[in-house]
């Protein structure tokens, strides 16, 4: 398998919290199983399907390398199902947790408990309403997503000749202001560019296949020449698409999501006349949790941050994807 790159830590808390005179073996100086616990959303849109896909490939992968660690995974449908399926995690036993909170306000509470007890956690992407205990919040770099598609976007418009563009995100939230404050600033360097919405505007899509499809059909029938739409995310690219192409529209010459999806990949991969470059945010941060908390229990790094008055901040990087590197992305097994 070809892997994404491993996590780039970006530790917000002081130098000597990683310092590897501090560092203990956690379950693994103890002897015995070390038991993980793995609790994701069941899939609500492709996205979440591929953590949920990344989940159980990480564990079908790993279980056969650690003969002495117990993984279990558990997809919940909603927050209060993630509430009681952690419950039942810790009931069985976890040394660890790694969670993908299906809403962040409602599993604090649970997971702050467990932090009590001494269960050691991860939280991968959305992070916790209470910062005030020590966990490892690994995410994606949504800044970054945003940055190097506005730089891609900006090049390739201004090498082709193209001016008129419409963008759309996803909901009115931190990570989504991240990404689009990013990624006009990138724009924003090229004069002759023009956001048709006004300088910096954009409706929001809420990262739906169906909405995508809906604003770019209004974005089509409102504006008589669009050379390129940015909407940051890859479900609601295959709306976008689909607007495009009932319109029977020639004009649009790009168009950009976000994250990385294995039908994009193939795009790309096949010379798409639209889709030619994607920005990533790969659901494969799932499996990245889960290598961390392994590799803290065999020291290979510290958990010192379950101690810390904070949560440690590790970003998994993005990177610019195109025909020139697609391959070394590409999965076709994957479900996202």
């Amino acid at each position: 398998m070809k892997k994404i790159g491993m996590i780039l830590l970006c530790v917000l808390m002081a130098a000597s919290l990683f310092a590897g005179g501090g560092q203990q073996k956690g379950g693994a100086a103890a002897g015995g199983t070390i038991k993980i616990g793995i609790a994701v959303p069941t899939a609500d849109h492709g996205w979440t399907g591929g953590i949920g896909w990344w989940a159980d490939f990480a564990v079908n992968e790993l279980k056969s390398q650690y003969s002495n660690i117990e993984f279990r995974v558990v997809h919940s449908a909603n927050a209060n199902a993630q509430v009681s399926d952690v419950e039942n995690l810790s009931t069985w036993g976890m040394n660890y947790l790694v969670i993908l909170p299906h809403e962040s306000a409602p599993l604090t509470a649970p997971v702050k408990q467990l932090h009590s007890q001494g269960v050691k956690v991860i939280v991968v992407d959305r992070g916790l309403t209470d910062t005030s205990f020590g966990y490892v919040n690994l995410a994606g770099d949504n800044p970054g997503l945003g940055r190097e598609s506005g730089k891609w976007m900006a090049k390739t418009m201004k090498a082709e000749g193209l001016t008129n563009y419409v963008v759309m995100g996803g909901m009115p939230v931190v990570i989504d202001t991240e990404r689009m404050d990013a990624f006009f600033a990138e724009m924003d360097k090229e004069p002759t560019l023009v956001d048709l919405h006004g300088k910096d505007k954009y409706e929001f899509a809420n990262w739906s296949t169906q909405d995508g499809l809906r604003l770019m059909e209004t974005f089509l029938q409102q504006y008589p020449k669009i050379d390129a739409v940015f909407c940051q995310d890859d479900d609601v690219l295959t709306g976008v698409l689909q607007a495009i192409k009932e319109s029977g529209r020639k004009d649009v010459k790009i168009a950009m999501g976000g994250a990385g999806s294995k039908p994009v990949y193939q795009m790309i991969r096949n010379n798409d006349p639209l889709v030619r470059a994607t920005a990533l945010y790969h659901p494969m941060m799932i499996y990245d949790g889960i290598m961390y908390a392994v590799d803290v229990a065999l020291g290979k790094k510290s958990d010192s941050f379950h101690t810390a008055k904070a949560p440690v901040s590790v970003v998994t990087p993005t990177a610019l994807i195109d025909k020139s590197n697609v391959d070394q992305y590409y999965n076709p097994d994957s479900s996202y």
